[in-house]
């Protein structure tokens, strides 16, 4: 610990570091409850955006995976990924890259819900000689986009995408409202109602003679959650792989599971209202405060020290661009500890994806402690 101290001593902060051993104990414990129920365990890698954590996550290296990002799909393609869902409704501006994608032997399908989108899939593939796949894409639960299981919607576009040069590949929903509830009986709960949209659905499609061979369903708390497995084909989760401080808050995992934290150092104090001033601001956590709702406001991040073990009460207070205001958790009738100027600290996110969506690498903290500091780069964009 002493070596790997010294080495993240070395690093320019804000830095991103990710613990490659807790990554993977995630990857395993997800994997270990999905596949012996005989479905597919499809990772969304919007989370990891890095090629070096998909080699890692997936087990032949060629998927299946999701996305949510066409650079996300090209990026990942051309290192070898063959099966990917491109998880937001299509725009017809993109299908000429959707096509790029397959022309180089990528499997990619997108998602729709409505007829205008049905119909330009349509037209791209008679256009370029491709049936291009879709998923009808369903709202289980009031939550954002999606077509109800039990809306005539539903046929009518499955009726335009398998009669056209279209391919209808299957029907896929995520039931974010599991975000919003706390504990495994809860997200039990939603995880039934996900299950059952997307197998009424499949079944309203294939009575009417329409073919439904993908039931896609998931979220990171149902996946956890899932009871029962019936009539699906595959399971999707994305921020699984590093967890965070909404995901700890809403019970899904401990904090000794968050395998991402961003390392940053004590530039400054104002004493008399007990802050200490770091150089990771928003800029660097992100403005994410999805935890400002949950039971424990984490503020920006919940601070750690250099070992990444979490200090109690501590948290950032508030930020601005570049600066980070570290102070106990109000309330809580903690005391900020002495941090001279220079101290290096570590802080977990509330949000990993928007976090590391910050940052062009990883500093990985390898799974074998006889291995050094190493960086895996990252992208971003659309």
């Amino acid at each position: 610990m002493v070596e790997l101290k010294s080495e993240l001593a070395a690093l320019q902060t804000p830095a991103l570091i990710l613990d490659e051993r807790k990554m993977m104990r995630n990857v395993l414990r997800l994997e270990d409850r999905i596949r012996p129920h005989g479905v597919s365990l499809r990772p969304h890698l919007k989370t990891v955006k890095s090629i070096e954590v998909a080699r890692r996550i997936l087990p032949e290296g060629f998927g299946p995976v999701t996305v949510s990002t066409l650079n996300e799909a090209e990026q990942f393609a051309a290192a070898g990924v063959r099966d990917i869902i491109y998880s937001v409704g299509i725009a017809a501006q993109k299908l000429d890259r959707v096509v790029d994608v397959r022309a180089r032997g990528c499997d990619l399908s997108v998602i729709l819900d409505n007829l205008d989108q049905a119909r330009a899939v349509a037209e791209a593939s008679a256009r370029n000689g491709m049936a291009i796949p879709a998923l009808i894409e369903l709202d289980c639960d009031d939550h954002r986009s999606g077509v109800a299981p039990d809306d005539p919607l539903l046929l009518e576009l499955g009726t335009v995408l398998h009669n056209s040069a279209a391919e209808l590949r299957g029907v896929l929903t995520h039931a974010g409202e599991s975000y919003e509830v706390y504990g495994r009986e809860a997200h039990a709960g939603c995880a039934e109602v996900e299950r059952r949209a997307a197998v009424v659905a499949a079944e309203r499609l294939r009575a009417a003679g329409l073919p439904c061979p993908v039931v896609s369903v998931g979220s990171t708390p149902t996946a956890h959650a899932l009871t029962c497995f019936d009539g699906l084909t595959e399971v999707r989760a994305g921020v699984f792989t590093f967890f965070d401080l909404f995901q700890a808050g809403i019970g899904v995992c401990e904090m000794d599971d968050i395998a991402i934290s961003v390392l940053t150092t004590v530039i400054g104090h104002q004493k008399n209202k007990g802050w200490a001033i770091t150089d990771a601001g928003w800029m660097a956590m992100s403005r994410d405060r999805g935890s400002a709702g949950q039971r424990v406001d984490q503020g920006y991040g919940l601070v750690c020290d250099m070992e990444g073990r979490v200090l109690p009460d501590l948290i950032v207070l508030k930020a601005n661009q570049e600066h980070g205001i570290i102070a106990p958790r109000p309330g809580s009738g903690a005391t900020l500890p002495e941090f001279p100027v220079g101290t290096m600290l570590r802080i977990l996110p509330n949000h990993a994806c928007a976090t590391a969506a910050q940052y062009d690498r990883y500093h990985v903290i390898p799974e074998d402690p006889d291995v050094p500091l190493t960086e895996w780069s990252r992208f971003g964009g659309w």
